[in-house]
């Protein structure tokens, strides 16, 4: 079932385009393919509203079964620094790469653009992207009001501290009853995505479908530079991510992105890292990783470790410089790494999270909104792509760190032993 639905997705994307580019050309203009568009996205729509009910009480199960399997604080706690570790090395390599690709390559050179100095309106809200905000925002009110508007961030902080408190009572006959009932509801939910999933070769074909029918296929061309400029430097992203694991990992780095390429094909066909996080789960399972490991690492990792975004940012970031012919001297490219370092951790509750968070850094370098207006007329196209690596790079890291945790028990084990 598993091959077969690769294959129907990749079937379900070439559909798509072949459609889209039918109806493009066949449009009388922009308004009607507009209406055509927002017809082929209703069954997108309707396979995302599935997904999306899904994952709250997913993350929530996972989270707090991973929690309440492992041996204490301390698991929770090594686990944990590593896991944060990792992420803000990968996050730093990725928007590195972004800046040193986007120099090298010049994808905006030669375009000449001139801002209009109006007070564009990109549409994206940047007022919730800052400090204070991103931090109360973190912390619910209520788990219900959380799970409703799927708040991935908020249902993580609560599944965080209920996972906790089981963990320390699970010896206790009525905590375990409760904690027998989760882990059946985790198994309850990825049944369902089972259903879920027989929907998603044609969530993805009406996903490209409206997108090739708005756009049509000429945009490739108007913006190749800077498209193939990009998904270059997600290939040499998946390069290091994928070498860095087999560091780790040896031989089974490889079985490991073979194992996940139905939910990375998933994620980039529909541009949502939502729609791959069931069946990423599931194919981490099978894989090998441990469980308690998935649940804890896998909802982090969908909240703080985005490497194709994270190196989108500064690349987009730098591409708007050179479009508008502005000179960012390598000091104050250095400061905007670290400002897009800290600013990018808030992005997973906030729509659109990686032109928001360009959009919200611009200012302060005195790039033009045009830029960010620019980018946007593309954005599906590089969303597709950076949302793929967003899933790779939390499949390495989750598998990594079960790796390290197996072999400090075998290690555990064998000390016992000899005692």
């Amino acid at each position: 079932m598993k091959n077969r639905l690769t294959f129907y997705i990749a079937v379900g994307m070439v559909l798509g385009v072949v459609a889209g580019y039918a109806c493009h050309a066949g449009a009388a203009d922009p308004a009607q393919a507009k209406v055509i568009a927002g017809y082929f996205s209703i069954v997108t729509d309707i396979f995302l509203r599935l997904i999306k009910m899904i994952i709250a009480p997913l993350v929530f199960a996972t989270l707090v079964s991973g929690l309440a399997g492992m041996d204490g604080g301390q698991d929770v706690g090594r686990i944990g620094l590593r896991t944060v570790v990792w992420f803000l090395c990968a996050s730093l390599v990725s928007l590195v790469l972004g800046l040193l690709l986007a120099n090298a390559l010049q994808p905006g050179s030669g375009l000449h653009m001139t801002a209009s100095g109006d007070n564009i309106n990109t549409g994206l809200n940047t007022a919730g992207l800052n400090f204070k905000d991103i931090v109360e925002h973190a912390f619910p009110n209520s788990l219900l009001d959380a799970m409703a508007r799927n708040d991935i961030l908020q249902i993580l902080v609560f599944s965080l501290l209920f996972g906790v408190g089981l963990g320390a009572l699970k010896h206790d006959p009525r905590v375990k009853v409760l904690i027998q009932a989760i882990d059946g509801l985790v198994e309850v939910m990825l049944r369902l995505t089972g259903y879920v999933m027989r929907v998603a070769p044609f969530g993805v074909f009406g996903a490209i479908a409206s997108a090739v029918t708005l756009r049509g296929l000429g945009i490739l061309i108007t913006y190749g530079k800077l498209i193939g400029s990009f998904y270059l430097g997600l290939v040499l992203l998946w390069g290091i991510l994928i070498g860095v694991g087999y560091c780790f990992l040896g031989k089974r780095a490889g079985p490991l992105i073979k194992a996940v390429r139905e939910p990375a094909m998933l994620a980039f066909s529909t541009a949502s890292s939502e729609a791959a996080y069931p069946r990423l789960i599931e194919a981490l399972e099978k894989f090998g990783v441990d469980k308690k490991v998935i649940g804890f690492t896998l909802p982090l990792g969908y909240v703080f470790n985005l490497d194709g975004s994270m190196m989108y940012q500064s690349f987009a970031a730098i591409f708007i410089a050179q479009a508008f012919g502005i000179d960012m001297p390598l000091s104050q490219q250095i400061v905007m790494l670290l400002v897009l370092m800290l600013s990018s951790k808030g992005m997973a509750s906030v729509p659109r999270g990686s032109v928001v968070v360009v959009a919200a850094v611009a200012p302060l370098f005195h790039l033009p909104l045009d830029g960010v207006v620019m980018v946007l007329a593309i954005d599906q196209i590089l969303d597709m792509g950076r949302t793929m690596t967003n899933v790779i790079g939390n499949s390495v890291a989750t598998a990594v760190i079960a790796k390290w945790e197996a072999r400090r028990n075998d290690i555990g084990v064998a000390a016992a032993s000899l005692e």
